[in-house]
């Protein structure tokens, strides 16, 4: 079996800017398998392909959408509780993508991937001026939030129910999930952040986090004192239980769901807005699966070189299809997103990983 080992290598002055240099060995084992019998990356997810196919303007052929790739991987884990969302032009030139990230059962990450971006293109609807993205992005993770905890009572019937939990009370109230949306606009990016799933931007070779991790962990603390004095002013407390967890439950302070954690662990998530220039080449969002092994500056160094085209491809059909053969993928982001996937596998992950890579430079 031929065995890719990826080697991420600190670089203090590239050529090209890059903050991190990437080697690709490739060794040969003849007493295994041909690495092109090995299986193949994990392909274009049917939920993503409805996405791109349902969305307002699609078939529009003057209409512009950015250029974007994702890959996902179960990992270690017994289920598959990420899920992602991909709605180019949800609304006139808006560009919404989504990442969200699972705990206790998958069915309100699924949740959010079927209703969050309907939900927000309502609220925008109902805003006189768009620049009024924070209200916005909370009330629609705020409706979310309402839909999923009341979601059990009529038994899931709007979706299919396949999970462990089966809806049923009281595990489905020890169920929630992240959510790291993303919405482009021409000229601006917008992040609204619960969790923590994270959003990154590469702008002249430089990362830029997007979003702020809602993690209890003692790393965090000096960084985030606002979140644990919000636990305890509500009354609840941060107890170590396997590392440091709301009520010894929960890693992180934000979700969406959870209701027996209510009102330590909230719903509302904090928004950013970032201006859009010249410099910038390409935004991610991945569930913690990746950012538990892979830092900000490898991600984006990884991403923009791929970008690049610094090295080609080794799954070239599956690049060449651009992640399910869907239009507005793109084999360059579809192969950095799983480069970045197989990276995190590499490094161990314990967790699910998702990844979405969107390509911001202008005329590409």
């Amino acid at each position: 079996m031929e065995v890719r080992r990826f080697k991420f290598l600190a670089g203090a002055a590239m050529p090209d800017s890059s903050a991190v240099a990437v080697e690709v060995e490739i060794e040969m084992d003849q007493k295994r398998q041909k690495f092109k019998e090995a299986p193949a990356p994990p392909p274009f997810p049917r939920d993503c392909v409805n996405a791109v196919e349902n969305c307002e303007d699609f078939e529009n052929p003057r209409r512009e959408f950015p250029k974007f790739g994702m890959a996902s991987a179960c990992g270690r884990r017994r289920d598959m509780e990420d899920a992602v969302a991909i709605h180019p032009s949800f609304c006139t030139e808006l560009h919404y993508y989504a990442v969200y990230d699972g705990h206790g059962c998958s069915h309100v990450a699924t949740k959010c991937r079927e209703r969050l971006h309907e939900l927000v293109k309502e609220e925008l609807g109902k805003r006189e001026a768009r620049e009024e993205w924070e209200i916005a992005m909370e009330r629609s993770f705020r409706r979310m939030d309402n839909e999923v905890i009341s979601w059990p009572s009529n038994g899931g019937a709007d979706l299919n129910v396949d999970c462990r939990c089966e809806l049923q009370t009281p595990e489905c109230d020890a169920v929630g999930s992240t959510a790291v949306v993303a919405i482009v606009t021409p000229d601006k990016i917008i992040v609204a952040n619960c969790g923590d799933s994270r959003a990154v931007l590469c702008r002249s070779g430089k990362a830029i986090s997007l979003s702020s991790d809602h993690k209890v962990n003692v790393r965090y603390i000096p960084d985030r004192p606002d979140e644990l004095n919000r636990i305890q002013e509500a009354g609840g407390r941060v107890i170590y239980w396997e590392g440091p967890r709301v009520l010894g439950v929960l890693a992180m302070s934000r979700a969406i769901g959870d209701n027996y954690l209510k009102p330590y662990v909230s719903c509302e998530p904090e928004v950013t807005i970032t201006d859009r220039r010249a410099g910038d080449e390409c935004l991610i969002l991945a569930s913690d699966g990746l950012w538990d092994v892979v830092s900000n500056d490898t991600a984006c160094g990884v991403a923009r070189m791929c970008l690049r085209g610094k090295f080609r491809s080794p799954f070239s059909s599956e690049a060449e299809r651009g992640g399910g053969g869907i239009e507005n993928s793109d084999k360059a982001c579809s192969y950095a997103s799983m480069l970045l996937t197989k990276l995190a596998l590499a490094r161990h992950t314990t967790d699910n990983v998702s990844v979405v890579v969107v390509d911001l430079r202008r005329n590409t």
